[in-house]
């Protein structure tokens, strides 16, 4: 079973709809005995940072999201969600986040000709490879952020340019994250989807 984690995030119905497309069974919970007992987990999210901290602190989530992640449960952050991947966050206030991938969650500059929040479709280009990022060289996919996840180089596979290097997918081990919104992103979304599903699998 894959466990879309609840806390209020926002863009869960898109990520259960998306995940159904693909005929994959998911249930949105925030039961930490559901969450230790998935085959993966998928922590979505829209909204601000300390908001999303403290929404899982408050609903108790984070000990049994890091006991699932020590015990190799995959685990894909979507938008908020990556970003909450990080150590620390710097939106409104510095937040202690979950802290699965070194860095820091910072506020993206805006420009003239560049406005924040950085929203629509910009093209990837993979740095790296790892299991979700096959195909995805100079495709398009679908952004809403304001923040970028500031993390050493080893940690990105792939980014998206808006004025600076924006990371667009990270991983650590069973850690996986994605700026964009791939429940967003048409046919391409979706597949990046079904490779997550394809690591759940490998994993059980």
């Amino acid at each position: 079973m894959i466990i879309v984690i609840d806390y209020d995030a926002g863009n869960t119905a898109n990520v259960l709809r998306a995940l159904k497309k693909i005929g994959v069974q998911a249930e949105l919970s925030s039961d930490p005995t559901k969450i230790l007992a998935a085959d993966g987990l998928i922590l979505p999210g829209v909204g601000a940072y300390p908001t999303a901290m403290a929404e899982l602190t408050k609903r108790d989530l984070v000990p049994a999201i890091k006991e699932a992640v020590a015990k190799g449960i995959p685990l894909l952050g979507i938008c908020l969600g990556m970003q909450v991947l990080t150590e620390t966050g710097l939106e409104h206030q510095e937040t202690q986040g979950l802290g699965f991938i070194p860095g820091v969650c910072r506020e993206i500059k805006a420009s003239k000709t560049l406005p924040v929040p950085h929203m629509g479709w910009n093209d990837l280009t993979v740095k790296q490879d790892s299991p979700l990022t096959d195909g995805l060289d100079g495709q398009s996919v679908y952004f809403v952020h304001s923040y970028f996840t500031d993390v050493p180089e080893e940690y990105i596979d792939v980014t998206a340019d808006y004025g600076i290097e924006v990371p667009a997918m990270i991983h650590k081990e069973n850690v996986y994250g994605a700026q964009f919104h791939p429940e967003k992103s048409g046919d391409l979304g979706l597949g990046i989807l079904e490779k997550f599903i394809d690591i759940c699998k490998a994993n059980t």
